[in-house]
Parts: C-alpha cells; sequence; structure tokens
C-alpha cells in the first residue's frame, strides 16, 4: 500500500513539475496563435484551395499554419475546407500544418528538450506535406475521394474559430478594442478545446516516467544498433502516440519522457507527429468521410509520418545537429520550483491568461450549444423568447434553431428572430416555430 501510495504521490508530482517548465511557453504561444489567427485574412486564401499544383498546396500550408494547434479543431476546419471544394491534398495539407508548424508546438519543444527538436518539428510538418502530397493518390483513387466529399457534405459542420474580421493596419489592430477581443477570443477557444489534452498529456507523461528505465531500454530495443533502433523508434512512435489517445500541445510532455527513455530521435518525432491518427480521430475520419476512405488516409498518414521522421533522421545526423551525449534524466525534465526566469516568466504568462480571459468576459457572451467564449458583436444571434443567444458558427445556431428546449430546458415561445452577422451586414429572419418543423421567413 505505501508503495501505490509512493508512486501515486511522485506521479502527481510529477505532473505538477512538469505543468511549471511548460506554463510559460503555453501561454505565450497560444497569445502569438491567437493573434495570428485573428488579425490574418483568410477568406480569399480558403476560396482558391481547389484543384491541384504548388499554390494551392502553399496556400493550405500557410493556413494551417496560421491557424489552431488542437488536432480536434484541425479536422474539422479540414473537412469544411473539404466540403467546400478544396483538394484531399490542400485539405491534408492544412490539416498537418495546423499541427505541425503552429508557434505553441515550437515553444514547448524547445523548453523541454531543446530546440533541435523545435526544428525538426518545423522540418518534418514540412516533409510530411510533400510526401502526403506525392503520395495521396497512390492511395486514395479520384473516384474514392469524390466519394468522400460526397459523405462529408452530409456530415455536420464542426466548429472554427474567429475569422479575421475587416481590413485594419497594424496601428487601428493595436489601438482597436474589437480586434484585441478577437485575439482573446482565440486565446480562449484554444485553451477551451486543449486544456483537456494538455492537463492528460502531463498526467500521462508524470505517471509514465515512474516506470522502470530497463523496461524503457527494452521495449525502446537500446542494445541494438542504431540502425535498428532509429527503424524500430520511427515504427513504433506512431502506435505509442495512437494508443496514447494525447494529442496536440499535450504529447510533448511523453515525448520528454519517451527521449529520456531511450526513444530514437526519428521515434520521438514520429510520435511527435502522430496526434493525427490517435483512435478518437480515426473515428472522427469515419463519421466524415466513411469507412473506405478513413483506412486508406489513415494507412497514408501512418507513412508520410513515419518516412517524414526518418528523412528528418537522416538529415539532422549527416548535419550533426542530432542531441548527442547524455539525455535529460527524469531529474531534468521534473525539475523543481526555484527562483529563476521561469518564475518571471510563469507570472508574465498568468497575468496575460487572466487579463485575456477578463477581456472575453467583458465583451463575450457562451454559446449554448457548445459552451465555446464568442464576442457579442461579432457572432451568429438568435433572439428567442425575449433573449439573444450567441453561437461560435452557423452550424451551432441551426442545432439551436432544431430544438431550443434541448439547449435550454424551457418550453419555446411561437416567434423567434434570428440575426446573423456576415460581412459586417446583419440580416433578419423570423422563424415560426411548430411542433413538427422550424419555418424561415425572410424579411
Amino acid at each position: 500500500m505505501v508503495a501505490i501510495l509512493d508512486v501515486l504521490w511522485h506521479g502527481i508530482r510529477d505532473t505538477l513539475l512538469m505543468a511549471w517548465q511548460v506554463w510559460w511557453a503555453l501561454a505565450f504561444g497560444f497569445f502569438v496563435s491567437a493573434v495570428v489567427q485573428a488579425w490574418v485574412p483568410r477568406e480569399r486564401i480558403e476560396s482558391s484551395l481547389g484543384g491541384g499544383g504548388l499554390g494551392p498546396l502553399a496556400k493550405a500550408t500557410g493556413l494551417g499554419a496560421a491557424s489552431s494547434s488542437c488536432s480536434y479543431a484541425a479536422t474539422a476546419i479540414a473537412k469544411s475546407l473539404f466540403q467546400k471544394g478544396a483538394s484531399a491534398t490542400a485539405a491534408f495539407a492544412f490539416q498537418l500544418a495546423s499541427t505541425n508548424l503552429v508557434w505553441e508546438l515550437g515553444f514547448v519543444l524547445w523548453v523541454l528538450i531543446g530546440w533541435q527538436f523545435t526544428l525538426a518539428e518545423y522540418l518534418g510538418g514540412l516533409v510530411m506535406i510533400a510526401l502526403m502530397a506525392i503520395l495521396l493518390r497512390r492511395f486514395i483513387p479520384a473516384q474514392l475521394e469524390a466519394q468522400a466529399r460526397t459523405h462529408a457534405q452530409a456530415a455536420q459542420t464542426g466548429h472554427q474559430h474567429h475569422m479575421a474580421g475587416q481590413a485594419l493596419t497594424m496601428r487601428e489592430r493595436l489601438t482597436s478594442a474589437a480586434a484585441w477581443s478577437d485575439v482573446a477570443h482565440n486565446f480562449r477557444g484554444d485553451w477551451q478545446m486543449l486544456y483537456r489534452e494538455i492537463g492528460i498529456g502531463l498526467l500521462i507523461s508524470g505517471f509514465v516516467a515512474q516506470i522502470n528505465q530497463h523496461a524503457f531500454h527494452t521495449v525502446f530495443l537500446s542494445g541494438s544498433s542504431a540502425v535498428v533502433r532509429t527503424l524500430w523508434g520511427a515504427l513504433i512512435g506512431p502506435l505509442i502516440a495512437m494508443a496514447s489517445f494525447v494529442c496536440s500541445v499535450g504529447n510533448v510532455p511523453l515525448a520528454a519522457v519517451l527521449w529520456s527513455g531511450g526513444l530514437s530521435f526519428a521515434g520521438v518525432l514520429a510520435f511527435i507527429f502522430a496526434d493525427l491518427i490517435i483512435l478518437p480521430l480515426v473515428a472522427i475520419y469515419r463519421k466524415y468521410y466513411g469507412t473506405a476512405f478513413t483506412i486508406r488516409l489513415v494507412a497514408l498518414l501512418f507513412v508520410t509520418m513515419v518516412g517524414g521522421a526518418l528523412v528528418v533522421q537522416l538529415l539532422f545526423g549527416g548535419l550533426g545537429l542530432i542531441p548527442s551525449g547524455a539525455r535529460p534524466t527524469r531529474s531534468d525534465i521534473f525539475t523543481g520550483v526555484h527562483v529563476d526566469y521561469k518564475l518571471v516568466l510563469n507570472a508574465l504568462g498568468l497575468l496575460l491568461f487572466g487579463a485575456l480571459f477578463a477581456l472575453t468576459v467583458r465583451r463575450g457572451a457562451i454559446d449554448p450549444v457548445c459552451g465555446m467564449a464568442v464576442d457579442r458583436d461579432r457572432s451568429e444571434r438568435l433572439h428567442y423568447g425575449g433573449h439573444t443567444y450567441h453561437f461560435c458558427c452557423s452550424g451551432c445556431r441551426q442545432m439551436f434553431e432544431a430544438d431550443p428546449p434541448r439547449y435550454l430546458g424551457g418550453a419555446e415561445p411561437p416567434v423567434a428572430t434570428v440575426q446573423t452577422s456576415q460581412d459586417g451586414r446583419p440580416k433578419h429572419h423570423t422563424i415560426s416555430l411548430t411542433d413538427a418543423a422550424v419555418h424561415r421567413h425572410d424579411d
């Protein structure tokens, strides 16, 4: 009993120490990501992602890098792009970029296991996009892509973050409360989607760190040749990721523990890359695109993740960039709390976090369908039963319209008025609610 309590204590302690290590990087990383999401216009990019060639591929990569790092959000947005006519190549380039080329991921990697992994992550993201573009047609025939598009168009649209608003100069953005509100709501939206992933990732890493080092060496074939360890690590890295159920920035703490335990450089990279094929996301792919497409898509992503990790391993090995010497110990990763630069940065991160959340409280409202905080002035709105409700997207508003009592728990009045904001010009509709259906009449 004492041994079990000791493991529990050390697991929780290491979880909290890991959180102390990465808090400031997460706060500032999400802030930079929120600024990019809020202030970089995307509408024209989204409308130009159809067809093949380098143009749509490059634009999708840029749009993904400017997006949220949440794997679930990236999957929903990629499906939305695919619905609207983007090629499968462009849609999945967006998805790979969104989860591998974002600021917060690089910050946390740098803090935990070094700048080499940050550089390798960004380069690997580009390599995976290139491999995916080359191999996609071999895995997914054009006919199957067309069937998947039809399936996706019938699937429910996922949530998307606030888009960049009207064109403003940088000076106007810096002095505009509305522009900073966009930043704050994107910041809060990322945290709402990822806090569970980050928390679970930290908790798993804290308890995995209690496993005997010999067990790691056995699983990772530490006594084998460098070639065997590299190939084996690249193959099992994605499998560990799939089984861990942790994605996005949440898998970086576990990556640090795996690196400390002896997993090869390529294996750690493949593990980090594989957040798009964890089992919950595979189930979502099946819902969005159908079973046949999902099987081929997961196989394609697995090959690109393993291939990308091996390419980066070969390149970094040739340039002498793979970290050499003694790997970080558990005490290096789960370092204590001291009066140093981390204390200052963590305090600044807490102030930034509090200020942005306070702005969302002052200017925001809660979507009754999904629970996301949205800016009252930029949201989709519906006047219902004497109250105004705000929604993150048209999908949530439509779900509310279809069954208001489900989200409010009260009786529905006979008439409601919808007000949606599109291109800055409100549009008014009248909705007559009956027991059988919802009837809309444009004014």
